[in-house]
């Protein structure tokens, strides 16, 4: 099962990829692996990466998925920042439970924060 470094898979990425907002370079720096898993069936990686723009401060995640010689990479405009991701990776995801419980909620909210903050 080979290594991968991940240092170089995010030095590259950081080289070639750019702001999807303003089309600046990434820093290396800014850029950073919130996790990362082996695949033993594929006999590659996954990385989950989030940077930061110097330049119009928006904020990309990155799915990237290694398989041998291939990187495959999407990319999703967020407002999470470096600090979200480090709070949020450990938590459950949201169940169906919580979505339906949501939209029964706005569904009868009148729109009143103030009451409703009360």
């Amino acid at each position: 099962m080979p290594k991968f470094d991940f240092k170089k898979i995010i030095e590259w990425l950081a080289y070639i990829l750019r702001c999807p907002v303003c089309g600046h370079r990434y820093n290396l720096e800014q850029t950073k692996v919130i996790e990362s898993k082996e695949e033993k069936a594929m006999a590659g990686t996954n990385l989950l990466v989030h940077t930061d723009c110097d330049r119009c401060k928006s904020s990309v995640v990155f799915s990237i998925a290694v398989d041998g010689p291939e990187i495959f990479s999407i990319g999703m405009v967020t407002d999470l920042t470096s600090q979200d991701t480090d709070r949020f990776k450990n938590f459950d995801p949201i169940t169906s439970d919580e979505v339906l419980a949501t939209h029964e909620f706005l569904s009868a909210f009148d729109g009143d924060f103030k009451k409703l903050l009360k």
